[in-house]
């Protein structure tokens, strides 16, 4: 009886030893005797035969890694330092355990050269406003090789691009620039609806000569409700074009020369007495 004990307790004890838990966000990859299960131990109570059966855990989260900067040139020729960050997770426990010896870093490796190489490959204007294309295009150059080792991509995208300080200072003046330039169209297309409006206004007033001196009197009303001390009083244009023009014919008439007198015979010379007298 007491050797029947014995078994049963030491039974028991190896059971126990060979029970392990696997967390929800885990997967179990066994291995027996070198050689991995076929099956993939899922969350929970697992049984395991001591000393024969060894567990490896693999996390099937999703692993946020930040890709260092990468220094390159663009396909336009200006030096950049671009960095991303990448998302994934394990979908094959085997695959990431017995085909990659750290499917973290190996990751971390191709993203580094995959985003060297698209930086080569783009342009500076694409890094700044067409990121959308990159991110897929990063995406599929991670896909091939993270498929093999039993790993999806999520997502990757460019975080940060650093310019040098000169094309900074270069895409500034520019910016700048174009805002000029929009400004001055925007003030320009107002000048000329300003004088749309008032060649209408013109127009109108011309075919009624009393709206002139209507819009006068309302101009001297709003002077006046200012409750200052200067009076504006508007000055016909009319009259100014009469003194004008009265102004200008008194310079011609007295530009005109006065007309010069007839000449006159020159007077005869005059006859010494002594040839008048042998003469006689």
């Amino acid at each position: 009886m007491a050797v029947l004990v014995i078994v049963v307790v030491v039974a028991l004890l190896w059971l126990v030893t060979g029970v392990r838990v696997v967390q929800q966000y885990e997967r179990g990859v066994v291995f027996r005797l070198g050689r991995v299960r076929g099956s993939v131990r899922e969350p929970g109570m697992t049984l395991l035969v001591p000393l024969l059966d060894r567990m490896r855990k693999v996390n099937v989260q999703v692993i946020t890694m930040p890709v260092p900067a990468q220094e390159g040139i663009t396909k336009d020729n200006v030096s950049v330092s671009v960095d991303a960050v990448l998302y994934f997770r394990v979908i094959e426990p085997i695959k990431a355990t017995v085909d990659v010896q750290n499917y973290g870093f190996a990751m971390l490796q191709v993203a580094q050269t995959s985003l060297r190489s698209i930086i080569g490959k783009s342009e500076l204007d694409d890094l700044l406003s067409g990121r959308e294309q990159l991110h897929q295009g990063l995406e599929v150059m991670l896909e091939s090789p993270a498929a093999g080792w039993g790993v999806h991509i999520d997502r990757v995208e460019i975080k940060d691009v650093s310019l040098p300080d000169s094309m900074k200072r270069s895409m500034a003046r520019q910016a700048e620039a174009d805002r000029e330039r929009r400004a001055r169209i925007i003030t320009a297309d107002g000048e000329f609806q300003a004088a749309a409006k008032l060649a209408e206004a013109a127009a109108k007033m011309a075919e009624t000569p009393a709206a002139m001196q209507l819009r006068m009197l309302q101009t001297v009303v709003e002077v006046a409700a200012e409750k200052n001390s200067t009076l504006v009083l508007p000055f016909p244009v009319e009259l100014l074009r009469f003194f004008e023009a009265s102004t200008a014919r008194l310079a011609e008439g007295a530009a005109v020369p006065a007309p010069a007198a007839a000449p006159t015979a020159p007077p005869a010379p005059a006859v010494p007495p002594q040839a008048a007298a042998q003469g006689d």
